[in-house]
Parts: structure tokens; sequence; C-alpha cells
């Protein structure tokens, strides 16, 4: 039997338990096609998509445009190395600097390559601009913070189930309390050698914690003021997910990108990932002007396929359906809707006692502990109704559909969710 022929559920999940590494805990669901806002899993059963592979698929599944510009790279060329030259290469490199603002881009391939990209980036120009000693650089992190898995990352999480037993830890980094001014300052004031400051505009992981409005413009001040690179984070809130293509354009009603960086907490270094490829193939990026990037000389940091040609012309694609869909003004309109049904029923609620979030990333945090399962038992449930969600740290569900949602689907979603809570209500 060819490996490719269809099998039930239940036996594919036993292949990936079988010969799978266990890194993971998926909902047992096995999806077979997306469509727009929806999957069909392998007995054809219907969803609607309510995480969007955590924000990669802000298009919606399978766009047309997207899909079309991969299959249409893929049988002229896929892969050079940067070697050589390719022909989409420099025009997507012009095409995303201009579109958010920047001089320069470093392409990579994934979310927590472009993280590592960055703190190597904001290091180097630490030693060689700043005039801090080597190995002296110190970069600010927050509380509660989700850059990826990598050996660095970690070092500065405070997640024990992703940190115990990968030391030793690289060191550098100082960690103080999300949406808090008054400790940023603090370290700013108090040492000489801080690099830089990393931060999420919304931390999706933790489970969906937004900010105090003047955050971001406020910690960016403070990165000017003491000569610190202000470094974005936008892998899960950027492209458009939380109501404007950047989260730190904060309130901007901008449909499309804005040429006007005066008025948003401009990053020194935007990280991207996820959306940048409508979730069609792996792309991750990381920009900043030439004052920054220009530390970077050849032979100092790479990857074989970052910057591929496939690459390339699917995130182009894939920006041009943010701009071209009005995907930054959909996801705004539909969050306020979303938002506010929800909260007219946690009012009376026992279930569930708080919705947060901006733009289409949102949670709802559960009337119950982290160690419980009661959230999981709730996206199971959820999952039997027709939609598809995921807890994040023990008692908060995330919730955010792919961007080209309509009201009526909305709508539909939010009578699915409310059904689901009031099967939970005690």
């Amino acid at each position: 039997m060819s490996v490719l022929e269809k099998i039930n559920a239940e036996a594919i999940i036993a292949l990936e338990n079988k010969y799978g590494a266990h890194n993971y805990h998926p909902l047992p669901v096995v999806l077979s096609r997306g469509e727009g806002v929806y999957v069909w899993d392998v007995d054809g059963k219907k969803y609607y998509d309510f995480l969007s592979a955590y924000s990669a698929v802000n298009q919606g599944h399978c766009h047309p445009k997207i899909v079309g510009a991969m299959v249409k790279q893929a049988q002229s060329l896929t892969l050079t190395s940067r070697a050589f030259y390719n022909d989409q290469l420099g025009p997507y490199e012009e095409y995303l600097t201009k579109y958010f603002g920047f001089d320069k881009v470093l392409p990579m391939n994934t979310g927590a390559e472009a993280v590592e990209t960055a703190l190597k980036l904001c290091r180097k120009w630490a030693y060689e601009v700043k005039g801090i000693a080597e190995y002296e650089a110190q970069i600010i992190v927050c509380d509660g913070n989700f850059h990826g898995r990598t050996t660095t990352i970690i070092s500065f999480s405070n997640d024990e189930n992703a940190r115990k037993n990968f030391g030793p830890y690289t060191e550098g980094f100082i960690k103080i309390p999300y949406d808090s001014i008054e400790a940023l300052e603090k370290v700013l004031q108090s040492d000489k050698n801080i690099a830089g400051f990393l931060v999420e505009p919304i931390q999706g992981e933790a489970g969906v914690y937004t900010p105090a409005d003047d955050y971001l413009m406020r910690a960016k001040a403070l990165c000017n003021t003491y000569n610190v690179l202000f470094i974005a984070d936008e892998i899960q809130t950027g492209i458009a997910r939380t109501g404007s293509l950047l989260a730190v354009c904060g309130d901007c009603t901008c449909e499309n990108h804005c040429e006007k960086q005066v008025t948003y907490a401009t990053p020194d270094i935007l990280i991207l990932g996820k959306a940048l490829s409508g979730g069609a193939y792996p792309v991750s990026a990381v920009l900043a002007n030439d004052a920054v990037m220009n530390v970077i000389k050849p032979g100092q940091h790479g990857s074989t396929f970052g910057g591929n040609p496939i690459a390339a012309a699917v995130a182009v694609a894939a920006l041009e359906v943010v701009e071209e869909e009005h995907l930054a003004q959909n996801a705004r309109v539909l969050g306020k809707l979303f938002r506010s049904k929800l909260n007219e029923y946690i009012k009376t609620s026992s279930i569930a006692h708080l919705v947060r979030g901006k733009g289409l990333l949102n949670a709802v945090v559960i009337n119950d502990t982290e160690e419980s399962d009661t959230a999981w038992n709730i996206c199971m449930a959820l999952r039997d109704n027709g939609l598809l969600a995921k807890p994040t740290h023990g008692n908060i569900i995330r919730f955010a559909p792919p961007l080209v949602m309509n009201e009526a689907q909305l709508l539909d979603c939010v009578a699915i969710i409310i059904k689901t809570l009031k099967q939970f209500e005690k």
C-alpha cells in the first residue's frame, strides 16, 4: 500500500506517535484540506480555523494568488543559494523594504532564525557602532516572552518546559516585567552596556497580553534617549493581524502600508515571519536601516535557503494580498465586533471571565487554574461544534482566524463559541 493512500484519522495519529518526536501535543483532528477560513479533516468534516497556524495563514488557506506565485516560480527556479544572484531576490528586497519603510532586509526562513539574526545584528552594532566593549553587550527582554525555542532564545525564556535540561544557557540578557516603562527605564539608567530592547508588541503565547496604549511609544522614546536599539518581534502580530500593518502602529487606521514612520513606534530592527508568506512557505525577514544593517559583512551571517526565489515570489504575492484585500481594516473591524459580542456574553458567565486582544488576535481567559484541563476540554468541544482553537498557558484560549473572514462568518463563529462555553457553565 502506498504511504500516500488514504488512511483514517486514528491510523494517521498513531503513525505520528510512533515515528515522530513527541515535541507537540496537537488537538486530535487530522486535517487534509484548507480554503479561506475553512479546513477539512480526512473524513470530510468542515471546520472554521481559529488559529491560522499561529497567525501564519492571515491571508486564508491556499490563497490562489499566493499559491499561483509559488507554483509558477517552482517551475522555473527553486534554489541557487546566495553563492549566486537570482532574478527574484533583488525585486523582493526592494518591495519589502519600501513596504515597511526600511533601507535593507536580511532574508531568512523561520521566525526563530529571524530572532537569532536580530540578536546577532544588535550585538554587532553595539560593539562596532555604539562602542560597548566586546562580550559586554546586554539585551533587555520581557518576562513571559516567546521568541522561539533555539538554545539562545530559551536562555531568556520563562517557560521551564522549554528550558529544563537544555542548558548551559546563553548569557547577555536582562529580563524585566512586560508593560513596565519604569522597569525599562531603571535598567537603561543603571547599565551602560545595553545594546537593545527585544519586545513583542502583544505577547501572543503568553495569552495575548496587550500592553498599555502608550507602552510601545514610550519604550521607543527611552531607547532613543539611551542609544539602544528598539527590536520589535512582529512574527505573530505583524502583517495586519492586529488591525494595522504592524502592531507597533498602534491604532493607526491606514488600510495600506504607511510611509510616515514617525506616526508609530518605529523599530530600529523589525522581525517578520509567519504571514510574510501567507503560510505557504517558510519565509522570515529582519529589516533595519543602513546605520544598523551595514555592520553585517560577507560571510558573517547567512542561510542556504534564505532569500531563495520561491520565498521571494511568495512573499511579494502575500503582501500584495494584504494590501489589495484591505486585511488590516477587516481585522480591525471584525476584532471589535468579536470582543464586543464575547464581552457581552461573559458578563453573566461563570466559565469565562475576560476577553482581551487587538484586531483578530484575541483570547478568552477561562475561569480555572493553569493546571486544569478545562480549556483543553472546551477546545475539544469547539472542535466537535465545527471550530478549531487551542489553549495556551492552560486556562487561556487564543482565537485568531484568517483575516479574510467576513462578518457573517465571524458572527457564526461567535455563536459556536458561546454555545460551547454554555456547555461548561456551572
